[in-house]
């Protein structure tokens, strides 16, 4: 019977194609992806071509053009959209500097992501977080480490941006000839890092030699190599010119790279452009300005004016039709006009998603993320035959520190604490005390116990009415006692009546205080949730950008009971419903000590998280302003906490959770050993125990400098390079760009060069690395290079080639790199992209040069010169 109900479904499924083809060319996929393009825009009115040039673009039934929502993000996984593989952050998987595990996270992210759009298709669903249209990466430079969101970045260097861009990119897009896997978006073109407070204003300015040489490489790259099919601009302005309409940017990108894809704005842009930044004065005139420079998709409703441009003659319907062709290219090349037999990717099957494979593949992205920063007389690794431990700290059992923003959910994330006690137990034990919290006035959060929870009889737990619309309206579909709200439906509807964006929930009761404090009670919800209790309110508001818990501080009495009421609202899939708490806590400290001083060593884990530092965010904490930082030291607390440990006299390990530069000053003087994990995604804590008992030997490699303070670094508001990060800085950092140790030891020999380079063609450079340790592991080999006459000013050393290897111990292997006449060139006196002659010191290791001797270092010469025709 099956056989016959699938015969009958192709021969109904080829009538309709077969219709479809002879009703509308744009249908056919034998057509060209132009000829279906024109045919299709064609046959729209003008206020149809408008609603298609928002992130939120209607159906036309008419046609047959099903709605779609372009906005989804990817950053190191899928995103608000149910259950996912979550990876390390961007900046943490850049602490690899290894090419194909970004590209293998790339291709696994894809996946899910293909499998989650048609898993959402057959249920009916074409909204915000279920599209092809990804968000990410973000290849802005890492300037500064005050700037909050520099850990979406790949770092301070272009370079190491370029490449790690470039492979993140074609794992995300697939190599099929005729359709993408899904589109990437390379952000926030173009100078953009901050700050956060400001940015809806900020003009920044810059040198062209800044521009060309640091700023736009990774645009570019991601552009002529990467073949990138989206673009978004910034919020701020560039010389003046606000990022979502600039001229001068746009046509770099779109006439110097040849860029054939679409540009979209950051959320909110367009309205920047006349209300913030005052270049036009309306709606109107800044949707026309920026439609007529080359802004393609507005995340937004700013474009709703075009039909009032249209009427002051602000813009013509040819200029509409230029940037909608622009973007029904990238939806046809995506295969959505196309039936899924025909379109590859749309074979991947929905249990790709979160799968064990996934799983592993984070574990190991945690593993060569992490970056051994200090092993004092070889503290580490640990024995497994120790006894007992203790593992403290903030971030140690918060599974929030693993991921950082723009993050899915993980099924089963995988803590420090839990890492260890994996690792170790039953055969030794494990204890636990968080010391302090993560910074003075932000403490970690927990669900509230239902115990704490009644209904309006007094039973236990809270009173739940579903209601099958989004507006609490009318009488429920249903009623229920929920002991607690702690939900995470997934891709589902807490009842299969509900259908996803168009359901609510409201619980009803009393919540009862265990002790008498200040408490701070929020809420995990994606994206819409409120709490009332009493007669004091706390909003989480609508936020789809963001969305973040967001603690409120109320006073409770112990013992009396406090009327509560909790709603939410679902207007998309990745429905996360939760009512969270801290609870006043005291001694923390002094039980931090007393659980260090019945172990054998001390597992303590710092550091930040997305509560600290992220996008334009509401932090009250000193160090924190605005989601940016304006000190690089570990809140003080955290350094309270650190020294007590240390005064145990217990050997201490301290493990870093963070996604930007510490200043860890006192740590790097007084703790054995150090090492870093950044957001280590959800199987960070198997990751940190690999290494921390030596089942996995460390070879990850600072992408950003870690400076001793914000003493050495220029105003944050100041674009220029020079004195920040490791090309320009002068002075000494407390870690440099590209530094990491290891259990194992490398020699390097036999460096060859070409004594002479034609300024106008590639060469070769080459060197040997033997493990001499006495163990197998990964080094990271490091090219740099350092123009030693110059007609303008150049970097310090500039990063031009790296390589990650695996060595047995006693193994050699040769490694060899290409260097282009583009890596030896620079912006000079004429604003020219030039090769001149003169000659460069090379130095190749696995870190910086220096004055070790470790690193091999030699000398070419380039004759002639050559200008470059594209800067």
């Amino acid at each position: 019977m099956r056989k016959v109900y699938r015969f009958m479904f192709m021969l109904n499924f080829l009538a309709l194609n077969t219709f479809a083809q002879e009703r509308f060319p744009f249908n056919n996929p034998n057509l060209t992806t132009e000829q279906r393009v024109n045919d299709l825009v064609g046959r729209m009115t003008v206020d149809e071509k408008i609603s298609q040039l928002m992130d939120s673009s209607p159906a036309i039934d008419r046609l047959g053009v099903p709605e779609y929502n372009w906005w989804n993000e990817s950053l190191h996984g899928v995103a608000r959209a149910g259950y996912a593989t979550v990876f390390p952050q961007s900046i943490s998987i850049a602490s690899s500097w290894d090419r194909q595990l970004i590209f293998d996270v790339a291709s696994a992210i894809s996946d899910e992501a293909r499998a989650k759009h048609h898993e959402y298709l057959r249920r009916g669903q074409h909204g915000m977080y279920q599209g092809l249209t990804f968000w990410s990466p973000n290849v802005n430079i890492f300037r500064d480490p005050r700037w909050g969101r520099g850990h979406e970045t790949y770092g301070e260097d272009p370079f190491l941006t370029s490449e790690l861009g470039l492979k993140y990119v074609t794992g995300l897009q697939g190599t099929d000839e005729k359709y993408f896997k899904v589109i990437a978006t390379a952000k926030h073109y173009a100078v953009h890092s901050g700050p956060e407070p400001s940015r809806h204003l900020f003009n920044a300015e810059t040198s062209d030699v800044d521009l060309y040489e640091t700023y736009l490489p990774a645009f570019r790259a991601l552009v002529k190599e990467g073949h990138v099919y989206s673009v978004m601009g910034a919020y701020n302005r560039f010389r003046g010119e606000s990022a979502s309409s600039s001229p001068f940017l746009f046509n770099i990108l779109r006439n110097d790279w040849g860029f054939k894809g679409y540009i979209v704005s950051d959320c909110g842009a367009v309205t920047d452009i006349w209300k913030y930044h005052k270049i036009t004065t309306d709606a109107a005139s800044a949707s026309a300005l920026a439609v007529k420079t080359g802004l393609d998709l507005e995340c937004g409703s700013s474009y709703k004016s075009l039909k009032e441009a249209l009427d002051r003659k602000l813009l013509t319907e040819a200029d509409i039709d230029v940037t909608l062709k622009r973007l029904f290219t990238a939806r046809f090349k995506l295969g959505m006009f196309d039936p899924d037999e025909i379109v590859p990717y749309a074979q991947i099957p929905y249990a790709v998603n979160n799968n064990s494979a996934h799983d592993y593949l984070a574990r190991i992205a945690s593993q060569k993320s992490i970056v051994l920063l200090k092993n004092q007389n070889n503290a580490l690794p640990l024995s497994k035959e120790i006894k007992t431990i203790a593992v403290i700290g903030p971030n140690a059992n918060d599974v929030q520190s693993l991921w950082g923003n723009y993050s899915g959910i993980p099924s089963n994330p995988v803590t420090v604490l839990k890492g260890v006690q994996n690792k170790l137990e039953p055969n030794a034990k494990v204890l636990y005390a968080k010391g302090t919290d993560l910074a003075k006035g932000v403490p970690a959060m927990k669900i509230v116990p239902s115990i704490y929870l009644q209904n309006e009889n007094g039973a236990q737990g809270l009173t739940a009415a579903y209601f099958d619309n989004s507006k609490w309206e009318g009488k429920p579909l249903f009623t229920r006692i929920d002991d607690n709200i702690d939900f995470h439906w997934d891709m589902n509807t807490p009842d299969p009546r509900l259908k996803i964006g168009n359901y609510s929930v409201r619980w009803t009761g009393y919540i009862l205080a265990p002790k008498t404090g200040v408490y701070n009670i929020s809420e995990w919800s994606k994206p819409f949730m409120t709490i009332e209790i009493e007669t004091g309110k706390t909003s989480g508001g609508k936020n789809n950008h963001h969305p973040r818990i967001r603690p409120q501080k109320i006073e409770l009495q112990a013992g009396k009971k406090y009327k509560i009421e909790v709603k939410y609202q679902n207007f998309y899939g990745d429905a996360i419903a939760q009512l969270l708490w801290a609870e006043p806590e005291e001694n923390l400290l002094q039980e931090a000590v007393q659980t260090a001083n019945q172990a054998d060593a001390v597992v303590l884990v710092l550091g930040l998280n997305e509560r600290l530092e992220g996008e334009e965010m509401k932090v009250e904490a000193d160090g924190f302003e605005g989601g940016d930082r304006t000190s690089l030291n570990l809140p003080a607390n955290q350094e309270e906490l650190m020294k007590a440990m240390i005064a145990t006299g217990k050997p201490v390990i301290l493990v870093l959770i963070n996604g930007s530069a510490l200043s860890i000053n006192w740590a790097n003087d007084n703790v054995p050993a150090i090492l870093t994990a950044g957001y280590p995604g959800q199987q960070g804590g198997n990751a940190i125990a690999d290494v921390l008992f030596g089942d996995y030997n460390p070879a990850g490699r600072l992408p950003v400098t870690y400076y001793k303070s914000v003493d050495q670094l220029p105003a944050f508001e100041n674009y220029d390079m020079k004195g920040r990060t490791y090309r320009y800085f002068e002075k000494k950092p407390l870690y440099p760009f590209g530094f990491g140790l290891s259990y194992t030891k490398f020699k390097y020999s036999n460096l060859q060069i070409p004594n002479n380079i034609n300024a106008e063609k590639d060469f070769e450079v080459s060197v040997d690395v033997t493990n001499n340790g006495d163990r197998d592991g990964d080094e990271v080999v490091e090219l740099y290079l350092k123009d030693e006459k110059a007609s303008t000013p150049r970097p310090i050393i500039q990063l031009e080639g790296f390589e990650r290897m695996h060595l047995k111990k006693g193994e050699t292997k040769t490694v060899r790199f290409t260097i282009s006449p583009r890596q030896l060139s620079l912006i000079n006196k004429k604003g020219q992209r030039a090769v001149e002659p003169g000659w460069f010191t090379v130095s190749v290791g696995g870190k910086q040069p220096d004055d070790s001797g470790d690193n091999q270092n030699g000398r070419f010469s380039i004759t002639g010169k050559t200008i470059l025709l594209e800067r």
